[in-house]
C-alpha cells in the first residue's frame, strides 16, 4: 500500500493515493492508439494528430506534418474564428427572438387599444341609434295619444247627444201610449219638442284622423343614416401607423400627427426610420384623387411617394413633395433640385391632388385655390400619400363633406 503525504489525496477506506482519472484519460489520449507512441505531429490532411510510426505509415504518404505545439495555436484560432461565427449567430438569433418579443407586445398593445376604440365608436352609434328610437316611438306615441284623443272627444259629444235624443223618445213613447184625450192635450207641445230637437247628421271619420305609419316607417334606415351625418365623417386618407416613424405619434382616428420622442416601436418592414414620415393606409393606381391637409407648426412636409420607396435608407427618388422649412417653402421630387415656392400668405390648408394616368402631381392652396406646384411625372408603379412634420403641432388630414342622396320616384 502507498504511504499518503500531505500533499497527496487518500482513499478514507484504504488510505491508498489517488490516482487522478482525468490525467489517465488524457495520457491515454496524447498516446497513438495504433502504436502507442506518444503524438507529436499533426497531419493537416487527415486533421489528427499522429505519431511518428504514422507519419513514416502507408496511410500518411505525401501527407504534410506539423509539430503540435506549432499546429495546435493556429488550428485553435480557426476554431475560435468558428466559433465565433456561432457566436455572432445566437447573438443575432437572441435579437431576432427579441424583436419578434417586441413585436408580439406591440400587436397585444394594437389589439388592446384599437378594440377600445371600436367599442367606443360603436357606443357612440348605440347611443344615437337609442336616442332615434326614443325619440321616434316618442313622436308616435303622442301622435296616437292626439289620434285617440280627438275620438274620445267626439264619442264624448255624441254620448251626450245620444242621452238627450234617448230621453226624449222615451217620454214620446210614454205619450203614444196615454188615452186618446191626454195624448191630444200634449200633442201640440211633444211636436214642437221633437220638431225643435236638432238631428245631427252621421259622422265621418275624417282624412288624417289615423297614425301616419309611412312618416314613421317609410325610408326608416335610411332617414336614420341621414341623420347620422353630423356623427360621422369621411376622411379620403387614413393614416397607416405600422408606417409611422417612430418619432410621430397618430390620432385616435389615424387622421392626425404631430411630434412625439420617446415610443417605442417594433422594427418592421414597413416602418420608416430614417425619415419622419407616415403613410396612408391605401394606395393610388389609376384615375385622380385628391385630400385637404390642415397644416401647422413651422415645420410639415406633404406629398406621394412611390410604394417602393426606401424605408429604412435615404431615398434618392420616387417622391413627389412640397414643404415648409425655416419659414419657406419649397417643392421637391429627387433627384431634381430644390425648387422655391412663392407663398405670400402662410398656408393653412394644402389640397394634394393625384392625377396617376394624366401623370400629375398637384399641390393646391385650398382656401384660395391657387396652385403652388405641379409635378409632370409618369406613374408606373402605386402611390401613398405620406405627411411628414417637425412640430408638436398636429397635422391633420381634413374630411369631405357628402351631401345627402335624395330618392326620385320618376328615375
Amino acid at each position: 500500500m502507498a504511504s499518503c503525504s500531505e500533499e497527496d489525496p487518500c482513499c478514507a477506506v484504504c488510505h491508498d493515493i489517488y490516482t487522478d482519472p482525468v490525467a489517465k484519460r488524457q495520457s491515454r489520449r496524447s498516446a497513438c492508439k495504433l502504436h502507442s507512441e506518444e503524438l507529436k505531429l499533426f497531419c493537416t490532411e487527415h486533421q489528427e494528430p499522429v505519431c511518428l510510426v504514422c507519419r513514416d505509415s502507408e496511410k500518411h504518404i505525401g501527407h504534410k506534418f506539423r509539430p503540435i505545439d506549432e499546429a495546435a495555436p493556429v488550428f485553435r484560432s480557426k476554431l475560435e474564428e468558428d466559433l465565433q461565427i456561432i457566436k455572432e449567430k445566437l447573438l443575432s438569433l437572441n435579437e431576432c427572438k427579441d424583436r419578434f418579443s417586441a413585436a408580439e407586445v406591440h400587436v397585444k398593445t394594437q389589439v388592446r387599444h384599437t378594440e377600445r376604440q371600436i367599442r367606443r365608436q360603436f357606443k357612440k352609434f348605440h347611443e344615437f341609434l337609442e336616442e332615434q328610437e326614443e325619440e321616434r316611438i316618442r313622436a308616435l306615441k303622442e301622435e296616437g295619444r292626439q289620434k285617440r284623443q280627438s275620438f274620445k272627444d267626439k264619442m264624448a259629444d255624441l254620448s251626450e247627444e245620444i242621452e238627450v235624443l234617448s230621453k226624449i223618445i222615451a217620454t214620446t213613447e210614454e205619450q203614444l201610449k196615454a188615452t186618446d184625450v191626454f195624448f191630444l192635450l200634449e200633442y201640440k207641445s211633444e211636436k214642437e219638442r221633437l220638431q225643435e230637437c236638432p238631428l245631427l247628421d252621421d259622422l265621418q271619420v275624417e282624412p288624417g284622423s289615423l297614425v301616419d305609419q309611412v312618416k314613421h316607417l317609410g325610408n326608416l334606415a335610411f332617414n336614420i343614416w341621414t341623420n347620422m351625418k353630423d356623427l360621422v365623417q369621411f376622411h379620403p386618407v387614413v393614416l397607416d401607423p405600422n408606417t409611422a416613424h417612430p418619432e410621430l405619434a397618430l390620432s385616435e382616428d389615424l387622421t392626425g400627427l404631430s411630434f412625439r420622442e420617446g415610443q417605442k416601436l417594433p422594427e418592421n418592414p414597413e416602418r420608416f426610420e430614417m425619415y419622419r414620415w407616415v403613410l396612408g393606409s391605401e394606395g393610388v393606381t389609376s384615375g385622380s384623387h385628391s385630400w385637404d391637409v390642415e397644416v401647422t407648426g413651422d415645420g410639415w412636409t406633404v406629398g406621394v411617394v412611390s410604394e417602393s420607396v426606401e424605408r429604412k435608407t435615404p431615398v434618392n427618388s420616387g417622391v413627389w413633395k412640397i414643404f415648409l422649412y425655416h419659414g419657406k417653402y419649397f417643392a421637391f421630387s429627387p433627384p431634381d433640385p430644390l425648387i422655391p415656392l412663392s407663398v405670400k400668405k402662410k398656408l393653412q390648408r394644402v389640397r394634394v391632388n393625384v392625377d396617376f394616368n394624366g401623370g400629375t402631381v398637384s399641390f393646391f392652396d385650398a382656401n384660395s385655390k391657387k396652385t403652388l406646384h405641379v409635378f409632370l411625372y409618369t406613374l408606373d408603379e402605386t402611390v401613398f400619400p405620406y405627411f411628414e412634420t417637425f412640430s408638436d403641432e398636429q397635422l391633420n388630414i381634413l374630411p369631405i363633406q357628402f351631401s345627402s342622396i335624395v330618392f326620385n320616384p320618376s328615375v
